[in-house]
């Protein structure tokens, strides 16, 4: 069945004088590419299409070093990565596009990235949505002309972005640097480390939220919660923090129409290196709390540029809109029943009760995601770096120390969790004087409760909107953090309610 052609949408020339140029370019490809995408590389003999398809799953896979030979007499090689398969072709000996069959071609080329050789011979199989790369001969022996054609699939503004960061990282003085993807969080951002011969950086892209779904009172579920995209949160709260001593990335460079930030990169060492919690990092993570519940935060940033942003308050209500999505989403998934109105009403009742106590308090930042992927261990002056702060807001300090003792990806001993609790306490008093610990203590149940709701219901309504369960694998130790903190009296209530429904019984 012969295709539709797809119209070029975008075209751009690139020369490189060498093979280093050749490997930058496989960089700036390599980063924008996505499962499902299909780059055809076209070229005489010799003219380096293996070359770059070579580089390009080096750069996927991590490894430099990687053996990628030629598919030549195999037609298909194929190659697992952190990030999706890669499947690279040669169809220069095919005899026939009926061949494909047997090979697989068109199973190999929806699963992940497909890096075809001399894909004219694929016929009327070639998906027509594709980025076509086009290689001469350069301006001198060693040199190479790579035409970049862009043909749907949304390569058009990927290519555009990718080469707006590549000028972003040569006007920071990051000319040869190498791009890797750096997992992010559950957010829209997406994160690389440039590395060049001066020096590492972070590329942050953060994309704006666009229109988002109406969720409850006419407003979306971020605007209720005070989630934000302004790229002044992220600046001006990361500079607040670090002038009152708290380790954050400076800015480096930035490119705010494409909401582009290039930043100081703080490593990859975390608080729980292979998986397991280090309990020094983890004490110290503690005790950095403490510090932060010290300090009298202004209501309003300020970034070293002058901007300010203007921290919203974690009101009731945005208390009650996370925890409502246990009710909404996860308990009708578990019970296999949407929730009676009643019992959706009693659970909104019980916790309305509950949160009601920290109306008052907007003493300090609450950081709001202060765990284990957002904590970098830096083996120089603070300890403890952070990444991951633009949505903060004014509350209640226990917040963050629930975060940090509930971690949703990290099992943490009762003992290491008892063990953070007395080290936080200790450090507080020595730095602020005594303070209403048997409340505090209360108030760190009580908000580790809310937030694990909060995770089982988010985790399963992403799952449910976008069918990518990866995030489904942390419900079991979510689900034991929320039922360990219905131990406690002062839940006594929201224990009943969850008996009720029968969800305790579910392994």
């Amino acid at each position: 069945m012969s295709r539709p052609a797809m119209s070029l949408s975008f075209r751009r020339t690139i020369k490189v004088a060498d093979e280093t140029g050749t490997l930058r370019l496989a960089d700036d490809i390599a980063a924008i590419t996505r499962p499902g995408d299909v780059i055809a590389l076209h070229g005489d003999l010799g003219m380096g299409k293996s070359a770059l398809a070579r580089a390009v799953v080096r750069r996927l896979a991590g490894d430099p070093q990687l053996e990628v030979p030629s598919p030549t007499f195999t037609l298909l090689q194929s190659y697992e990565t952190a990030r999706f398969p890669v499947h690279h072709f040669d169809l220069y000996r095919l005899a026939d596009p009926d061949e494909l069959v047997e090979i697989g071609f068109s199973e190999a080329v929806g699963e992940g990235l497909a890096l075809i050789e001399w894909p004219d011979r694929a016929g009327d199989e070639l998906p027509a949505e594709r980025l076509d790369i086009v290689i001469s001969e350069g301006d001198d022996l060693n040199g190479r002309r790579f035409s970049l054609e862009a043909r749907g699939g949304g390569w058009a503004e990927r290519l555009e972005e990718t080469f707006a960061i590549r000028a972003l990282l040569e006007r920071a003085g990051l000319a040869d640097a190498g791009r890797v993807h750096v997992q992010g969080d559950a957010s829209t951002r997406r994160f690389e480390r440039a590395t060049g011969s001066d020096g590492t950086a972070i590329l942050m892209h953060w994309p704006a939220f666009g229109a988002l779904p109406v969720h409850a009172d006419g407003l979306p579920y971020e605007a209720l919660v005070h989630a934000t995209d302004n790229l002044d949160a992220f600046l001006a709260i990361g500079d607040t923090l670090r002038r009152h001593g708290f380790r954050t990335p400076r800015l480096i460079a930035a490119d705010e129409p494409r909401r582009l930030l290039l930043t100081e990169d703080l490593g990859s060492l975390g608080v729980a290196p292979g998986g397991v919690a280090d309990p020094q990092r983890y004490l110290a993570a503690a005790c950095r709390l403490a510090d932060m519940a010290a300090i009298a935060w202004p209501d309003v940033a300020t970034a070293d540029d002058g901007r300010t942003f203007a921290l919203p308050a974690y009101d009731r209500r945005a208390l009650l809109t996370e925890v409502e999505l246990f009710a909404s989403w996860y308990a009708p998934d578990v019970a296999g029943r949407p929730l009676s109105t009643s019992e959706a009403a009693d659970w909104l009742a019980l916790w309305n009760g509950l949160l009601a106590r920290f109306d008052w308090d907007r003493s300090a930042w609450v950081l709001k995601d202060y765990h284990s992927p957002n904590i970098l261990w830096q083996t120089d002056g603070d300890p403890i770096g952070l990444i991951d702060y633009q949505d903060a807001l004014r509350g209640p300090a226990a917040y963050d120390l629930a975060s940090l003792v509930t971690d949703a990806r990290i099992d943490i001993a009762d003992d290491l969790a008892t063990a953070m609790m007395e080290a936080y306490c200790q450090r507080r008093r020595e730095v602020a004087g005594p303070f209403d610990e048997a409340g505090f203590r209360e108030a760190v149940v009580i908000l580790g409760a809310q937030r694990n709701a909060k995770i089982l219901g988010r985790f399963v309504r992403y799952a449910k909107l976008t069918g990518r369960t990866h995030h489904l694998r942390f419900l079991p130790r979510v689900r034991r953090n929320f039922e360990k903190a219905l131990d406690d009296k002062v839940l006594a209530g929201v224990r009943l309610w969850y008996e009720r429904l029968g969800l305790t019984a579910q392994s």
